[in-house]
Order: C-alpha cells, then sequence, then structure tokens
C-alpha cells in the first residue's frame, strides 16, 4: 500500500513541483478586464478566480472573448505597484489532449505579456513574447519568468501583420482558464519568501534586491539622496509650489514649511488666491473691480481697471475733487453749497446753485426759465433768445412794444415798437394804437388808411375808410382824399364836379362834341373815342364806322372775303356778289366755291382720274395731291402700272409667277399660280414650316438642326438630324448604324437586331456579357452573363473573369475551384490548396475528412487524414479527429484509445489524500534521498 502511494505521490509530485512557490499569488481575484466578452459565463474575472479544473469554453472556469477578432487582451489590476517573480497561465484544452491535433494550440501561439503601471500595455515593458513554439511545442500550462514591478499584468494576441508561421490561427480569442501571478505582496521586501528587506527608501529587484526605482522623495542609484532643486516625490518629478521664501518643499509630500508666498494656499502653495481675495494667506479683499472679475492673487491690483467711482490700482478709494463715474475722470456739477457729488452717479444730493437744473446739476435753465430750481419765466426777450439763467435780464434788449430789464413793460403815450420809439398814427376817436405793431384798434379818420392809420386815402379812393372812389379827373390825378373832388376838370367823355357822368346823345370826347359813327343797331359809341362797341353795319369799317369795305373784303367788319372774281375784280362791299363771274375751279355768286364730286376746271366740267384714297383732285388743274390710287401713275392718275410692277406708285415688284405673266397692277397675285418653292398670292414667299416644292405642297426630311430645306429641292443644307441620311434626309441609318451621318455603329444588341436609328439604343436588351442602354459596355465590377446579373467566383489574384461565361482566366485563388471558381475547397491535408479545376486534394485529405473533395466527415468508426485509421477496437466511439474514445471504453479496457486494461483504479478523492498525507509525513531527506 505504501508503495502505491509513494507512486501516486511522486507522480503528482512531478506535475505539482514547478507551480509550489514561496511567493504569493497577487492576481487572486482582483478585478481583470479583456477586450470583448463571449457569453456571460465568460467574463474576465474568470481567470483569477483560483478555478481551473473545468477547460472548457462552457465550464464557466475560463475567461473567452468573442472570435473573429484580429486583437485581444486581457488584464488584471494588482491594486497597486508589486515586485513580480514570474506568472503562471493555463491556457483552455477543452479538456482534450494538449498535443498539436488540439484546436487551441493555434490560438495560443504568438502571445505576448506586459507588465504596466497603467492599463495601456505600451506604457510598460514587455516581459515575454512567443516566437519560437509550434503547434507541438508550446505549452500548458506555462511559467514566464518576470522580475518587474508593476500594477497591471497584460496577456496580448494578435493577427494584424500576416502572413504567419504555419498552425498559427487566422484570428485570434482570450480562452484563459487562470492566470496566477506570483511575487511579494509588501513592499521593500525581496528573497524567495519575501522576508529580506530592501535598502532603505529603495524598491528592490525581488531575486537580487538591486534598486529598481526609489520610494517618493528619493532619488540616485542607491535611493539616499532627497530630493532638492524644488521638486518631489516618485522620482523626484513633481515641482515644488510657491513656498514662502523660496524654501525647499517637503522632499515626500511636497507641503511647504512655512506657509506660502503671496497670493497662494493649500498645503503645497499651489492654488492661487479666489473668491476676491489676494495677498498673504489670501486674507486681504480685493478692491471694487470692473466686471466683478478676480483681482491680481497678489498685488491686489484689477486687471480691468475699477467699477465706477472708484479710483487707484486697488479701485479701494472713492472719486472725490469734485470728480465721479468709470476711472473720476468726469467733474461734478454746480451742486448748491459747493459740496461733492455722489462718486458713482454724479448726483447732487442737495440740489442745484440759482440757474442750473438736472440731477447732476450740469444743465443751465432753459426753456425761457431763470433762478432758483428755474421756476421763474423770461419776459420777452429780442428775438425769442433764453434770458440770463440767473438773473433773467434780456441779454439783446426786447422785443418790440416793450421795455425794462427784463423786458416785462407794454410801451404807452401814443408810442409803439422796438424801444416805444415810433409814434402811434390818426387813430379813430384818438385812442392808443397796439404797443407791439402800432396798428389802431377801432380804424382811422376820414381820408386815412393803413393798419396804423398813417396813410392818405390814395389809388383815386377818398373819405371813410377810402372807400369811396374817386371819379374820371383829368389827366388821372388823384381827386381830394376827404371830399373827392376833381381840382382840374374831367377826363374826354365825362362831365360833374367830380367828373362822374357820361356824354350821351350819340356824342363823345372832351366835352361831349364830337359825333358817332355807324355803330351796328344804332348804339352809342365811346363816350371818349368815339368806338363802336359792337362793330359797324355791313359794308363799313374802322373803329368808328365811318369807312366802306375795300381791299376784295365785305360783310360786317369786313372780315369776309371776296370770292375768285373773275378777272380779279372787287366784290360788293356789302354782299360780296362777283359782277363779271368766276376764274377756273371756282362756282357760285360769290364764286368762293371750289369745283368738288370729282371735276376741275372752267365751269368743273372736267372729270379728275383715280387719287389715292378717293380725294378730290386739284380742282383748277386737276393733278391728284396725295398720288395715286394703288396701280396707277401720272400727274392725274389715269396710267395703269407696267413691266412687272404693281401698286402705290407701282413701286413694288411682282413675285415669281408663274411663266413670268404680269401680276395684277393693283393687288400683285399671280393669276396662274407660282414657280416651285414659292407661295402667296403673290408668290414673294419661299416655301417654310418644312416645306418645299410646287405649292409648297412636298416636307422636308429630318435636317440637322431643325432647319428649312432648300424650298425648291429639299436639300438639306447643313446635313441631317442623327439617324437620318440622303440628300433631303428622309432615309433612317441601317445596317447597324445610328447617329450623326450614321456613322456610329450599333452595340451588340439581343439577336443581333438593328438599334434604334438615333439614339443607338438596343430595343430588347443585350447580348450576354455587355450592359448599358447602346450595349457597348462589357460587364465588370466582377460581373457577368446575361444584363451582368452573374457574379464573378473567386478567381486567381483577383482578376475579372470573362464577362460573357463567367470563367476565370488564370485559374481560381486558393480554396477555389470549377469553371466559375465558385466552389469551395474541401478539408486538404496540411490545409493544402485543391486543384481548382475538378477540386480534388492533391495530397489527401485533413483529419476527419474524406471523398474525392474531402467534404465528407468521417463515418463512425473512422478517423485521422482521410478517415484512414479505423478506432480502437475497444472503442465505444471515437473523436474523427485524433481517434480518442470520447464516449468511453468497452467494459474493463482504459486509456485514450482505450488500449489498457484496467489494472488498479483510483478516484481523484483518494489520489489528493494520499498525496496529502505523503507530504505531511515526509522528510527532506526521504524526499531528495
Amino acid at each position: 500500500m505504501y508503495a502505491v502511494v509513494l507512486l501516486v505521490c511522486c507522480s503528482w509530485v512531478a506535475l505539482l513541483c514547478p507551480s509550489v512557490q514561496a511567493y504569493e499569488n497577487l492576481a487572486l481575484k482582483k478585478p481583470a478586464w479583456q477586450s470583448s466578452t463571449e457569453m456571460s459565463y465568460n467574463g474576465a474575472e474568470l481567470a483569477v478566480d483560483g478555478l481551473y479544473t473545468d477547460l472548457s469554453w462552457d465550464g464557466g472556469q475560463c475567461a473567452w472573448s468573442v472570435g473573429g477578432q484580429t486583437t485581444a487582451e486581457w488584464g488584471v489590476d494588482l491594486g497597486g505597484v508589486k515586485y513580480i517573480h514570474h506568472v503562471f497561465i493555463q491556457y483552455a484544452t477543452d479538456n482534450w489532449v494538449w498535443d498539436e491535433y488540439n484546436g487551441y494550440t493555434g490560438y495560443f501561439l504568438g502571445f505576448s505579456v506586459y507588465i504596466s503601471n497603467t492599463t495601456n500595455k505600451e506604457d510598460g515593458v514587455l516581459c515575454f513574447r512567443d516566437t519560437i513554439y509550434t503547434r507541438a511545442t508550446i505549452p500548458n500550462p506555462v511559467n514566464i519568468t518576470c522580475p518587474y514591478h508593476g500594477r497591471y499584468v497584460i496577456y496580448y494576441n494578435n493577427r494584424t501583420h500576416p502572413p504567419y508561421p504555419e498552425g498559427y490561427s487566422y484570428d485570434v480569442y482570450i480562452e484563459l482558464c487562470e492566470v496566477e501571478v506570483y511575487g511579494c505582496p509588501t513592499p521593500g521586501r525581496y528573497g524567495e519568501n519575501c522576508s529580506l528587506l530592501c535598502p532603505e527608501n529603495c524598491h528592490c529587484d525581488v531575486i537580487d534586491k538591486t534598486c529598481v526605482e526609489c520610494v517618493p522623495g528619493y532619488k540616485g542609484h542607491l535611493c539616499y539622496e532627497e530630493c532638492g532643486g524644488h521638486t518631489y516625490g516618485l522620482e523626484c518629478k513633481q515641482s515644488c509650489g510657491n513656498c514662502s521664501g523660496g524654501v525647499q518643499c517637503d522632499h515626500e509630500t511636497g507641503s511647504c514649511p512655512k506657509g506660502c508666498d503671496a497670493g497662494l494656499y493649500g498645503d503645497k502653495c499651489d492654488l492661487e488666491c479666489d473668491g476676491h481675495t489676494y495677498g498673504l494667506g489670501c486674507k486681504q479683499s480685493c478692491g471694487n473691480c470692473s466686471g466683478g472679475v478676480q483681482c491680481d492673487h497678489v498685488t491686489g491690483i484689477c486687471p480691468n481697471g475699477c467699477v465706477a467711482g472708484m479710483s487707484r490700482d486697488k479701485c479701494d478709494l472713492e472719486c472725490g475733487g469734485h470728480t465721479y463715474g468709470l476711472g473720476c475722470k468726469q467733474s461734478c456739477g454746480n451742486c448748491s453749497g459747493g459740496v461733492q457729488c455722489d462718486h458713482v452717479t454724479g448726483i447732487c444730493p442737495n440740489g442745484c446753485v440759482a440757474g442750473m437744473s438736472g440731477d447732476k446739476c450740469d444743465l443751465e435753465c432753459g426753456g425761457h426759465t431763470y433762478g432758483l430750481e428755474c421756476k421763474q419765466s423770461c419776459g420777452n426777450c429780442s428775438g425769442g433768445v433764453q434770458c440770463d439763467h440767473e438773473t433773467g435780464s434780456c441779454p439783446k434788449g426786447c422785443d418790440a412794444g416793450l421795455y425794462g430789464d427784463k423786458c416785462d413793460l407794454e410801451c404807452g403815450g401814443h408810442t409803439y415798437g422796438l424801444g416805444c420809439n415810433q409814434s402811434c398814427g390818426n387813430c379813430s376817436g384818438g385812442v392808443q394804437c397796439d404797443h407791439v405793431t402800432g396798428i389802431c384798434p377801432n380804424g382811422c379818420v376820414a381820408g386815412m388808411s393803413g393798419d396804423k392809420c398813417d396813410l392818405e386815402c390814395g389809388g383815386h379812393t377818398y373819405g371813410l375808410e377810402c372807400k369811396q372812389s374817386c371819379g374820371n379827373c383829368s389827366g388821372g390825378v388823384q381827386c381830394d382824399h376827404v371830399t373827392g373832388s376833381c381840382p382840374k376838370g374831367c377826363d374826354a367823355g365825362l362831365y360833374g364836379d367830380k367828373c362822374d357822368l357820361e356824354c350821351g346823345g350819340h356824342t363823345y370826347g372832351l366835352g361831349c362834341k364830337q359825333s358817332c359813327g355807324n355803330c351796328s343797331g344804332g348804339v352809342q359809341c365811346d363816350l371818349v373815342t368815339g368806338i363802336c362797341p359792337n362793330g359797324c353795319v355791313a359794308g363799313m369799317s374802322g373803329e368808328k364806322c365811318d369807312l366802306e369795305c375795300a381791299g376784295r373784303t365785305y360783310g360786317v367788319e369786313c372780315k369776309q372775303s371776296c370770292g375768285n372774281c373773275s378777272g380779279g375784280v372787287q366784290c360788293d362791299h356789302v354782299t360780296g356778289n362777283c359782277p363779271n363771274g368766276c376764274d377756273a375751279g371756282m362756282y357760285g355768286d360769290r364764286c368762293d366755291l371750289e369745283c368738288g364730286g370729282h371735276t376741275y376746271g372752267l365751269g368743273c366740267n372736267q372729270s379728275c382720274g383715280k387719287c389715292s384714297g378717293g380725294v378730290q383732285c386739284d380742282h383748277v388743274t386737276g393733278i391728284c395731291p396725295n398720288g395715286c390710287d394703288a396701280g396707277l401713275y401720272g400727274d392725274k392718275c389715269d396710267l395703269e402700272c407696267g413691266g412687272h410692277t404693281y401698286g402705290l406708285g407701282c413701286k413694288q415688284s411682282c413675285g415669281n409667277c408663274s411663266g413670268g405673266v404680269q401680276c395684277d397692277h393693283v393687288t400683285g397675285i399671280c393669276p396662274n399660280g407660282c414657280v416651285a418653292g414659292m407661295s402667296g398670292d403673290k408668290c414673294d414667299l419661299e416655301c417654310a414650316g418644312h416645306t418645299y416644292g410646287v405649292e409648297c405642297k412636298q416636307s422636308c426630311g429630318n435636317c440637322s438642326g431643325g432647319v428649312q430645306c432648300d424650298h425648291v429641292t429639299g436639300n438639306c443644307p447643313n446635313g441631317c438630324d442623327a439617324g437620318m441620311y440622303g440628300d433631303r434626309c428622309d432615309l433612317e441609318c441601317a445596317g447597324h448604324t445610328y447617329g450623326v451621318e450614321c456613322k456610329q455603329s450599333c452595340g451588340n444588341c439581343s439577336g443581333g437586331v438593328q438599334c434604334d436609328h438615333v439614339t443607338g439604343k438596343c430595343p430588347n436588351g443585350c447580348d450576354a456579357g455587355m450592359y448599358g442602354e447602346r450595349c457597348d459596355l462589357a460587364c465588370g465590377s466582377y460581373k457577368y452573363g446575361v444584363e451582368c446579373k452573374e457574379v464573378c467566383g473567386n478567381c486567381s489574384n483577383g482578376i475579372p473573369c470573362h464577362h460573357v461565361d463567367g470563367s476565370c482566366p488564370s485559374g481560381c485563388d486558393a480554396g477555389a475551384y470549377g469553371v466559375t471558381c465558385k466552389e469551395s475547397c474541401g478539408n486538404c491535408s496540411n490545409r493544402d490548396t485543391c486543384n481548382d479545376v475538378d477540386g480534388s486534394c492533391p495530397y489527401g485529405c485533413d483529419v476527419g475528412v474524406y471523398g474525392k473533395t474531402c467534404d465528407k466527415a468521417c463515418q463512425s468508426g473512422r478517423y485521422s487524414i482521410s478517415c484512414a485509421k479505423a478506432c480502437g477496437q475497444n472503442c465505444q466511439g471515437c473523436n474523427r479527429f485524433n481517434g480518442v474514445c470520447e464516449f468511453g471504453c468497452q467494459p474493463g479496457w482504459t486509456g485514450t484509445f482505450c488500449e489498457k486494461r484496467k489494472v488498479f483504479a483510483m478516484t481523484m478523492k483518494t489520489s489528493r489524500f494520499l498525496l496529502n498525507w505523503w507530504i505531511f509525513n515526509r522528510s527532506s531527506t526521504e524526499l531528495f534521498s
């Protein structure tokens, strides 16, 4: 029994001895993280939970990340900087044998371990990176010596820079069942049992005690030198604050021993005064800084000046000296008693001196006021100017009608105006005139006028208010302004003392001594001139109607002219009749009527020609005044147009009449129609509207730009529209051509049909391998076939397939086969590429599969490469990859392949008990003898 125990114990000792260490597992149950998590029961914390008896992904003891990634990272926080000796890693196996056939080996290859003081691996040191292992040689578990100081241990793997060595996986996982970090838990210790003390002030190497770094506050190779030069802390990298007197701060903590310089506070004197304080201990309060900003934390000076009413650098003094406001730059007004105004607003506390107003007493009285509080009103100062704001006196005298220093007294004693220097006029009743204007309030005495009654009546008026008019005094002189009598007699036609009586009895002139002429209606002539007021009787002329009509005139006022009397003799001065008949072209008793009814000449016996507009010809000569009607010419318009002309003045040319005949002399219309290419009644219009030929009855073809074809021949001057050809552009493109001049070739239209003769579009789609409206584009972007709907397979080197049939010109990419390279290779041996034509594997199949294309799983009872091996005969069903009897053995058999007979079976519980008993009772001599 003892021998059995010893045998078992020795086997366990061989397994456990590399893991039994004096150092403590610093990572156990510490916070951990990973770049991603596969399932809720695969968290990062499972790699530091102390459990790793079940090494499968779903056993609840392993950290697992999401697959398909190019990087994977896992880390643990040791809770502080620790002194690490080595790292133990147990990778997942899915509870299978760990050998080159285990699928997890490829994901473990290439891993790295970092030690860092931050969660960023790049801030730390690389402890280990796998560059030598293969799937057959990589150990699991693995121990890695890492004699470094750090807080974070980080596991990292990546597949970011292919190609990688054979056996490496294409992507990476976190598949960690346990990570144990061994080292000294207590700072400042080293040695196998962490029982030895590091040198003073030193964080030493856990093995050889060399100083790796100093404790905060010390520096130097042996950490004997305190921080100086105003530095402190770890590696003396932190700067002291502003300690009072510039002394060195505490080399470990950075605190200032004697307080801070002015303007600073805090243990380390690294905080500036705030809260509107400054100076030593921040005990002084800032002044009234502009905008309420903080003053300088050292001097107390306000950076942007003071609020209104304050002065000095620190803004702690109110304005004085009769100043106020921002910068004390504004002067106080005239405050009552000469007191200081408010230092902020400038307002006077007790009011203003006499003559001043406003809150600030900086405004002189205005609005015609003066005196204390501007409550007194000015008098009528000259020009309406403001009186003196203090005394009320007028600076430039008074307005008209006023006198006195303040211009508040009206003029009297029949005076008025400026300075009361003007005398009133002859006012009715002798009353005082207006003191300003001099106007008499009740009018004037008789014979006087004007508002001021200082003017004698004039303008041939007299009497009270000058309302009576003078008579017609001789020479137009003024009558007496009071009585109205004429001093020198009367004008012609008048008589009486006041010359206000007119002549009568058909007399006129001075003294009414001359007789009137033959006035119309027998009325009285003008009493002064003798002129007849309504003209003369018929046949008489002259202002006084005392002359017979002459100069070939007659009738009332001789205003009527004699007609065209034969020989030009004078007509009767009363009736106007001609004594000897009329001149040519005239008729009537007075020969004052011209020939009409289209007649002319002596006795109006000749007929006019066809004058323009049907007007009367000249009544004497017969000439048409405005030319002839259309189609006629000559002075008298009695000749028809000829020589292929027509119309007014025969100035219009006939059109292109058929047969070259004369057009109608009036309208220009062609009697027998037009020559080819012309249209219109007058044959003067070329064919238009895309027509040509006789009577423009033929339609133009498709001329380029839609222009008119030749109006005679129908030919197109600038060629044809796209899709047409021929002189007249009336033929569509054919023979698989289209476009301008049919110079463009049709694309590959389905069935070889003709494309659209204008656009080139194919009516029924394209031949296989072509696309576009004109089917002139070969399939691209890795497409082929009808309408380019088929996608190319995996052609070699990414070369596009043939655009018609999809075939790959240079064969297939690795992993694909077939004409179009759309078939995927099976599992060829050693991950070889299959034949790109038929998919066959050149060296057979990988483990677990068989068949020509290696795509069939091994049948029950077979395993290994190409399923060439049979499962063990005592196996109840083996793994198709490695032959392991994963479903158990036949009764009485054991082993991985059920190749061993059962002789002795010991439970795990029993083996652990025997091992513990043996370790407890062993001596070192027994163990190593």
